[in-house]
């Protein structure tokens, strides 16, 4: 009986704090295997919610102690429905001066919000792709960093803003 009482407790508290999330408008993570390959794009399809408001875009990202780096360098490409694409090169701080890894969580698994682009509005209507690559390399070295560990997933949010 009491464990039911905690099992039914936990169940509640959870989908409040979920819930209580209201500028959530897209939000979705895909695991990435043990380590993320240079050549691997992780992509999402969006579907606009509208194109009158505003809407702030971020890219997710849960880490663990394997994460080796202070800083992250992504390429994330929106490809609008029409055609048109944009292409971004994003670095990102993944670890403050003395090493420890930001970032959210109580576990050895990190989440980071990261800013992608601010007051966006969907003004084309169909289906957007978001597709995001690592670009990681190692100081002083040409070739890129083939297998990127401690990456576990990424994610794409979408948020609305209160600016009309």
């Amino acid at each position: 009986m009491f464990r039911n009482s905690i099992i039914l407790f936990v169940l509640v508290f959870s989908f409040v704090c979920v819930s209580c999330d209201s500028n959530r408008v897209y939000d979705e993570y895909k695991s990435v295997p043990n380590k993320w390959n240079k050549d691997s794009i992780i992509s999402f399809k969006i579907n606009p919610p509208d194109s009158l408001n505003h809407y702030n875009l971020f890219v997710n990202l849960r880490n663990t102690n394997d994460y080796k780096y202070s800083n992250l360098f992504l390429i994330v490409e929106m490809v609008f429905p029409h055609g048109k694409t944009i292409t971004d090169t994003l670095e990102y701080k993944m670890a403050d001066p003395t090493g420890k890894l930001l970032g959210t969580g109580l576990t050895d698994i990190k989440e980071n919000k990261l800013w992608y682009k601010e007051h966006i509005i969907f003004n084309e209507s169909g289906p957007y792709m978001v597709n995001i690559q690592h670009a990681m390399r190692e100081n002083g070295k040409v070739n890129g960093v083939v297998d990127l560990e401690g990456i576990t997933d990424v994610g794409f949010r979408i948020e609305r803003t209160d600016k009309k």
